[in-house]
C-alpha cells in the first residue's frame, strides 16, 4: 500500500509517492520541468490558471505511476498541500471564471 502526496505550489505541482506501511520514500517529481507561469496583468498583480494546475496534477500522478510501476489501486491515501492564501473564483458548476489570484499578488496592500 502506498500514500501518494501532492504539493500544488505556483512555480510547479510536486508529488511525492511513499510505502503506507514503512514511511519510506519511493519517488517524487514535478511537473511542469520548468515552471508555471504566473500572469502579471498589472504591476504587482499575480495570477495564475486554474486549469494548469489541474493539467500538470493529473500529469504529475500519472508520471510517477509509469516511473514507479505502482498500480494505482495500491493507493490508499492522498495528501494535499497548496500555495498559501489564494483566491479561485468558480461558477454554480464549479468552473473558474477567472485567473485565480495567487499568494504573492499585492493589489490588496
Amino acid at each position: 500500500m502506498y500514500s501518494l502526496g501532492l504539493d500544488i505550489g505556483s512555480s510547479s505541482v510536486k508529488v511525492a509517492l511513499v510505502n503506507a506501511i514503512t514511511g519510506e520514500p519511493i519517488d517524487s517529481l514535478h511537473e511542469p520541468i520548468g515552471e508555471m507561469e504566473i500572469i502579471a496583468p498589472q504591476s504587482n498583480w499575480a495570477e495564475q490558471e486554474p486549469e494548469t494546475w489541474w493539467r500538470n496534477t493529473c500529469k504529475a500522478i500519472r508520471r510517477i505511476l509509469q516511473e514507479t510501476k505502482v498500480d494505482p489501486q495500491h493507493i490508499q491515501t492522498i495528501g494535499i498541500a497548496y500555495q498559501m492564501h489564494g483566491l479561485v473564483i468558480v461558477d454554480t458548476d464549479g468552473i473558474p471564471i477567472r485567473n485565480a489570484i495567487i499568494w504573492c499578488d499585492s493589489r490588496a496592500v
